[in-house]
């Protein structure tokens, strides 16, 4: 259960656009966006600070960066955001199969080396304390660019940001992914806990 509700119509009205900008991009409009509504300025730029990390314009795949997402929050514990992050690889492409096998990247013929290296640091990455070391950027560079890099680590740090915002807050996890996480991810112990 939530700690923080949403604010009332009146102050949401205020980022209408803004959460239908993500309503669009996402398919309903997230809790945690709303919660940050009671300060419009920080959901504008956190929009400002996502649309840089995983718009359009990305360099990745959207759909490795769903998983790189996925695993940074399963390695911080915070259910909510792996629910989003695997309604989010679903609707980037990445096959059901492989969305249940996220947590076995290591061993799993579905993922490739490149996939491997980027899954790799997330799961250090977003440990506490964080277990990110010299290997895993040797590993990434075999396959990625200088560019590509950082947008791996800006998705892994964007979602820690959201990892901590979230479990913090409790916040209720929204039909449609709680739907795809029940279907999706309770094989592997997934449950929605305090975001129920």
């Amino acid at each position: 259960m939530t700690h923080l509700n949403p604010p009332d119509a009146a102050k949401l009205d205020e980022v209408k656009d803004e959460l239908g900008f993500v309503a669009m991009a996402m398919g309903f409009e997230p809790n945690s966006m709303k919660i940050m509504a009671h300060r419009p300025d920080i959901l504008r730029g956190f929009l400002a600070l996502m649309g840089a990390v995983v718009g359009p314009e990305g360099a990745l795949d959207p759909g490795l960066r769903q998983m790189i997402a996925h695993i940074t929050s399963s390695a911080a514990g915070c259910r909510y955001c792996q629910a989003h992050t695997a309604h989010g690889a679903e609707h980037a492409g990445v096959a059901q199969e492989k969305i249940e096998a996220l947590w076995s990247y290591a061993d799993s013929p579905l993922f490739t080396e490149a996939e491997r290296a980027a899954l790799a640091l997330a799961q250090a990455a977003g440990s506490v304390p964080n277990q990110a070391e010299a290997a895993h950027f040797e590993a990434l560079k075999v396959h990625y660019s200088a560019a590509e890099i950082v947008e791996i680590t800006a998705v892994i740090a964007a979602f820690g940001f959201l990892n901590r915002w979230n479990d913090t807050l409790g916040t209720t996890l929204e039909d449609s992914p709680l739907a795809f996480a029940e279907a999706s991810l309770r094989a592997s112990g997934w449950s929605a806990g305090k975001h129920a």
